[in-house]
């Protein structure tokens, strides 16, 4: 079935990976990407009610502290002055508002918050998706556009939670968020860079940073 083929790499050597109440779950065999078919997928309008419950406030010091993760290689990494994009922003942009206390030049998208589809022309420096990949419903084609929209030598900045070996994925917090329906391994995002011919760092669990050449 076409809805059974991977999202990420689009084989069709799938298998079922796990099953619980509400949803199924399939693992690709040749990029190791586990993802929920899409029969099993929140409408646009539930999707959007299940964000419009998060409480991003860029004040708070925890919530800055989280994203730290990501913004500080980017901080040791990147020349300041150089133009960015958080692309998936969500309802309180925060990791922008760090970027640009520290010099950087950022612009926003997010599909229910920032619809703003003038950057898919523009080029970049970097581009920041923090929590964002494991929301993708079509992740090939988001993280090539993504891909493309990068300067030679630009960055794209990851936080996703990554699964592993010494993940219990039936008891798993992060599969448990009916929002969250693609999840990336370390194999997975290693797959994802060869494909762009890209250079991968493995930063932690959950950040990784991966360059364009």
């Amino acid at each position: 079935m076409k809805s059974h083929n991977c999202p990420l790499c689009s084989s069709s050597k799938t298998q079922l990976y796990h099953a619980d109440d509400t949803r199924q779950y399939r693992a690709c065999t040749v990029c190791e990407f586990v993802f929920v078919p899409s029969v099993f997928h929140l409408s646009e309008i539930d999707e959007k009610s299940r964000y419009d419950q998060h409480n991003n406030d860029p004040n708070d010091a925890n919530y800055r502290r989280f994203l730290s993760q990501v913004a500080q290689p980017l901080f040791e990494r990147l020349p300041k002055g150089v133009k960015g994009l958080d692309f998936g922003c969500g309802p309180g942009p925060t990791l922008s508002i760090m970027l640009e206390e520290q010099g950087y030049s950022v612009d926003l998208f997010d599909k229910f918050y920032a619809q703003n589809d003038v950057v898919f022309n523009c080029k970049y420096d970097f581009i920041t998706a923090t929590e964002v990949l494991e929301h993708l419903s079509q992740p090939a084609f988001e993280l090539n556009r993504l891909c493309r929209m990068l300067n030679p030598g630009g960055m794209l900045g990851i936080m996703t939670e990554m699964l592993s070996d010494n993940v219990n994925f039936a008891n798993w917090y992060y599969k448990n968020d009916p929002s969250h329906i693609g999840f990336f391994s370390e194999n997975s995002l290693h797959w994802l860079a060869n494909s762009w011919h890209a250079e991968i760092e493995i930063l932690s669990n959950r950040v990784v940073l991966i360059t364009k050449t």
